[in-house]
């Protein structure tokens, strides 16, 4: 039997204060309240649950960096109740043995919705396809697949892809780099690259494959879901292929959002990034794109490392940096407290995208009970020591972010409270 909860005086999505009764997993009329739990909202904001479409979890295989477990308490704590894991563990989530372990390690967690997102191909080595039918049909029951940090830069493959994944209304989720483009780069191309002396990561290596996926998505019918657009030209490659009725959605990250390529200046690690940070101007039409809805989604990329991966010169880093915690708080400071806009792009589109139905419900009678409280008057700075992930690598540290997650639900149950996992 779940507990039940009053949520009293909380703003759904910005509307006037309501009270909020949760009652066996769902949000149920407000009446014969008397054994509820109080939970005084006053102040606060509830939005459905935020649903990640981009998260690595590194288990199996790299627990040193990340676990599933510690992984959701991250995204627990950062207002989400499901992340979809990216395949690139040790070993690779190319099969349904795999895949249904990490679904599994989730479930015992039960912080978030664990969805394994599976590998197009075998070991991410670009060759051959992966078995994508036995983890489309294992318990997992796997919808999305990529083989992110790794382009499928093969056309041939990329198309028996899409045509395999359109006969049960998979997706491709591609990791937009022409790898011939991309040899030994350090960072964006551009001037601060220049005046730096590293290896740049032109911008046209992500809109050609962009381009090129988004005519043979079309061609075959398929779903394709870009991955970490970064720059002004990919958004406007996403506008034509919409325009033109392809089935294309994409995603854009946190930091991408807020930060740019400026940043390598300081030869800091925890700035290298794939795809790279790049310039104002792209900057610029990310936020546009997003909010026009030409970029449908925000997702962390969520990517722990270890100290020894990251705390080392920088043409040895790894790329990549920790999100899950303050993705929220970074889409609020771009945005500003439109909350409808937030709900959708954090929540509804991605679950929407994912097929996760429990998810994406804004909190009302008759919903799931999954959803988050966010106070937005709080004012909070970013302390890599108290990080719910086992990585420090937040590009963020030191930096006063508006927005605090008060309690996340999950079907009826808080998995946090007061700011605090419980479990």
């Amino acid at each position: 039997m779940s507990s039940t909860y009053l949520v009293k005086g909380v703003s759904v999505l910005g509307a006037e204060p309501t009270d909020l009764l949760i009652r066996d997993g769902i949000v149920a009329s407000v009446g014969g309240a008397r054994d509820a739990q109080v939970i005084d909202a006053a102040g606060l904001v509830a939005l459905p649950g935020l649903v990640d479409l981009h998260t690595h979890l590194r288990e199996p295989g790299r627990e040193d960096a990340e676990t599933v477990e510690t992984g959701s308490r991250a995204a627990a704590l950062g207002g989400y109740t499901a992340v979809c894991a990216m395949a690139n563990t040790s070993p690779v989530a190319d099969t349904a043995g795999v895949v249904e372990q990490v679904w599994r390690l989730g479930r015992e967690a039960g912080l978030v919705d664990v969805q394994p997102i599976g590998a197009v191909t075998v070991g991410l080595a670009g060759e051959r396809l992966a078995e994508l039918g036995a983890m489309a049909d294992s318990a997992a029951k796997v919808r999305i697949f990529s083989d992110d940090g790794h382009c499928v830069s093969d056309a041939r493959l990329m198309r028996r892809a899409l045509e395999y994944v359109k006969a049960f209304d998979g997706v491709i989720a591609q990791h937009a780099e022409e790898p011939r483009l991309t040899e030994g780069a350090q960072m964006h191309e551009g001037e601060v690259s220049a005046r730096l002396g590293l290896t740049g990561w032109p911008a046209v290596a992500e809109e050609a494959i962009i381009a090129r996926d988004a005519l043979l998505a079309g061609h075959v019918g398929a779903r394709l879901h870009v991955c970490h657009v970064s720059t002004a030209g990919s958004v406007d490659v996403i506008r034509q292929a919409k325009a033109a009725g392809v089935r294309v959605t994409a995603e854009v990250t946190p930091h991408h959002l807020l930060l740019t390529d400026e940043r390598a200046t300081s030869y800091d690690p925890v700035f290298k990034v794939n795809p790279p940070l790049r310039t104002q101007a792209d900057v610029a039409a990310l936020r546009a794109g997003l909010a026009e809805g030409l970029i449908d989604i925000v997702a962390t990329d969520h990517a722990p490392h270890a100290v020894e991966d990251k705390e080392c010169e920088w043409a040895y880093a790894r790329p990549g940096m920790l999100g899950l915690e303050t993705a929220l708080s970074i889409v609020l400071d771009v945005l500003g407290p439109q909350w409808d806009l937030i709900a959708d792009r954090m929540s509804r589109a991605p679950a929407r995208i994912a097929g996760l139905s429990e998810h994406g419900h804004t909190p009302a009678p008759g919903a799931p009970a999954t959803f988050t409280l966010v106070d937005p008057a709080a004012r909070w700075e970013v302390d890599p020591t108290g990080s719910a992930s086992r990585s420090r690598n937040t590009p963020y540290a030191g930096m006063t972010l508006p927005g605090r997650i008060v309690a996340t639900f999950l079907r009826g149950e808080p998995t946090v409270l007061d700011g605090k996992a419980t479990k």
